[in-house]
């Protein structure tokens, strides 16, 4: 059981490398290392089969696990199991919502791109950086990014920073002034084209993105980003 243990783990972690399922979960960067991990326990699983099995036929040798290791390599391999089965599907909206906002000292920008060509993390660090809105409005727009609810406000579109994996996630969104009548999903993906304006919220003025075309999307294929 321990071989095999090791190798359906070698097997999740190689697979989700090559199936693109860690695009979902983890920055690209550490991708080739969960692959060459994968391929280290699949290895490792092939030299504790052999092991056991010189052990096995050794003479008056007799294989004896305890129960309780037994019960732990069973409930590993069931996991091991239900991973490779199911892909993952992860909520960024509840992600985002349950996450801090801080982009800290990342919110220094280096150089700007022009209006057209920010993409909506490129929006963001500008607004942080410089938040006066009135050097922003009448600027073309053109971002996408998943649909994230607010409290008591018209919802965001945003996208999700890591600098790991989902567990440090930090989610950036902008205000986006919807057409009439139209009220996005949570969790959908959208290509949104526009203008930046200005707008009153909460006695403070504030950068607002009117939507003048959206384009349903497909969720990409690396949605996180760096």
């Amino acid at each position: 059981m321990r071989a095999l243990a090791l190798a359906l783990w070698g097997a999740v972690l190689l697979g989700s490398t090559l199936s693109g399922r860690l695009d979902l979960l983890l920055n690209g960067v550490f991708h080739p290392l969960v692959g060459l991990s994968g391929v280290a326990l699949l290895v490792f699983a092939g030299l504790v089969l052999k092991a056991d099995r010189d052990l096995a036929m050794g003479p008056g040798r007799r294989l004896s696990t305890p129960r309780a290791t037994q019960l732990a390599l069973g409930l590993s391999i069931a996991v091991a199991l239900l991973v490779l089965a199911i892909p993952p599907n992860p909520s960024f909206s509840d992600l985002a919502a349950n996450r801090p906002a801080e982009l800290g000292e990342e919110a220094e920008l280096s150089f700007v791109l022009p209006p057209a060509q920010r993409t909506l993390t490129d929006w963001v660090r500008l607004l942080r950086s410089q938040p006066d809105p009135s050097l922003y409005a009448g600027d073309p727009v053109r971002i996408s990014g998943f649909v994230w609810p607010q409290n008591n406000d018209q919802p965001q579109l945003a996208r999700l920073l890591v600098r790991c994996c989902l567990a440090d996630a930090t989610p950036v969104g902008l205000p986006v002034r919807w057409p009439a009548g139209q009220k996005p999903r949570a969790d959908q993906w959208l290509a949104v084209q526009g203008t930046m304006a200005m707008e009153e919220h909460n006695g403070q003025t504030r950068s607002v993105v009117v939507a003048e075309q959206i384009r349903p999307i497909p969720r990409p294929r690396r949605p996180l980003e760096p």
